[in-house]
């Protein structure tokens, strides 16, 4: 009987080897490259000319045979053109830090591939990979495997000339008593900004030139911009436009792709529109306390419509992030849209019924820090032309703050930051100041007397 009883057990065993080993067969359909690709971009610049294209998850299953999706991974394919007579390196950390090389990855799906195959599998996966040396006069491509954006991403393609070769052309110049090789010739950049539409983000239906269809938009002095930001409303507003949202406090100068591909550069993602789908996502998001880096953000109110464009800068939680909304103004200035907007910094979350998801955000108090963040966060990326601050935005002391409308207080020192972007990257010593006002030192503005410790003036020189 326990000889019988061992047999059963030895045959149940194989059956759960033989069921747990039964990956199917793993095969692959290669794409027609670069006919495939979709939203494929270009760039030329000197003698070089470099394209990139990202894969949709179904492009990326068929070309690879895996899915990539369920490794939250994207394939970004890149091929560089090189017409001149000089090597580049291609930077690859440029384009994001987490770049994954095709061993790991063909790591990743080790367990899902029969055993015969991952050999195959990840030699593909090598073959595949976009090679970091640019030789001269050649065309070269492939893949690079990275961390997945959701909505969009900026593609910062960097290459480099091999230092080598550059400082043997060095020194013959110097030798010859030429003039030294200039910096700027030792690297070029080709940056993009690709759309990853889902059917559910914001910008997928914004229109601009149909926002204010049969109007004739005047066209402002810097004078005339200062004063119309100045009456504009104080806040936002809920839908009957009576009462008050979280207020007004930032404004940019730039059109629609401009201001898109400036805040995708720094960092900034986009978001889902509020449906049933995002509704959901962001409900199980909260409750296991996960990222949702394009989480929608509630409607609030300005010129009679909800914001036409939201932005967020996700963090480890759902509860934490910095978000903006963006209104598209009835004015233009030096021939460019205008927007003006509400950025605060989210700190938690809570139940409400005062928003259609049944939960809501809370700000931090200080949303002069989410303002000064984000003109950071431009000024870094080298996107800012001119900057300054005008008056009209809801001002409240901390001793008697203000209040949104979902009950969350704040307080501010009432200025609207005020920037125009650049088409070109732009060094902080020359970024130019409308000379409006000073702001209030956010940080200084929420501290108490004791924060005068850490704080004391030197002497002025004799």
């Amino acid at each position: 009987m326990i000889r019988h009883r061992l047999i059963a057990i030895r045959l149940s065993l194989a059956v759960v080897l033989l069921a747990l080993s039964g990956c199917s067969s793993w095969s692959y359909a290669p794409l027609v490259v670069p006919d495939g690709l979709e939203r494929m971009q270009s760039k030329q610049a000197e003698d070089v000319e470099v394209s990139v294209a990202i894969l949709t998850d179904e492009q990326a299953e068929q070309h690879f045979g895996i899915d990539l999706n369920s490794r939250d991974l994207q394939a970004i394919w890149v091929s560089v053109k090189n017409e001149s007579p000089y090597r580049f390196w291609f930077l690859r950390t440029v384009l994001d830090l987490d770049i994954y090389p095709p061993d790991e990855v063909a790591i990743l799906y080790k367990s899902q591939l029969p055993k015969n195959d991952f050999s195959v599998f990840r030699q593909r996966l090598r073959d595949e990979s976009m090679r970091v040396q640019i030789q001269p006069r050649s065309v070269t491509q492939g893949f690079v495997f990275a961390p997945k954006a959701l909505g969009g991403r900026y593609v910062d393609i960097r290459l480099g000339q091999d230092i080598y070769d550059v400082e043997i052309a060095r020194r013959a110049a110097q030798e010859a008593g030429e003039t030294d090789i200039k910096a700027k010739d030792l690297e070029l950049r080709f940056d993009f900004a690709i759309p990853l539409p889902d059917g559910i983000f914001d910008y997928e239906r914004l229109d601009t030139q149909h926002t204010y269809a049969g109007q004739t938009l005047p066209e402002l002095t810097l004078d005339e911009l200062r004063a119309e930001l100045r009456t504009l409303p104080c806040c936002s507003t809920n839908a009957d436009a009576d009462a008050l949202g979280d207020p007004l406090n930032i404004a940019i100068i730039g059109d629609s792709s401009q201001v898109l591909n400036s805040l995708s550069r720094s960092g900034w993602s986009f978001t889902h529109r509020l449906s049933i789908k995002s509704i959901t996502n962001l409900i199980g998001a909260t409750l296991a306390s996960t990222p949702y880096p394009v989480a929608p953000v509630s409607d609030l109110f300005l010129f009679g419509r909800k914001q036409d464009l939201a932005l967020q800068r996700g963090r480890p939680s759902i509860a934490e992030r910095n978000h903006m909304r963006l209104w598209l103004a009835p004015f233009s200035y030096a021939g460019q849209q205008v927007w003006v907007g509400q950025i605060s910094r989210d700190i938690g979350i809570k139940v409400t019924s005062k928003s259609s998801s049944l939960t809501t955000h809370i700000i931090d108090p200080e949303v002069d820090l989410a303002r000064e963040y984000l003109l950071h966060t431009l000024l870094a990326g080298g996107f800012v032309e001119a900057m300054g601050f005008v008056k009209g935005s809801q001002a409240a002391a901390m001793s008697d703050p203000a209040v949104n409308l979902v009950g969350d207080s704040y307080f501010s020192d009432g200025l609207r930051l005020v920037i125009h972007l650049s088409d070109s990257p732009v060094p902080y010593s020359q970024v130019r100041s409308f000379l409006w006002e000073r702001s209030a030192a956010p940080i200084l503005e929420g501290q108490s007397a004791d924060a005068e410790e850490n704080f004391q003036t030197l002497d002025s020189p004799q």
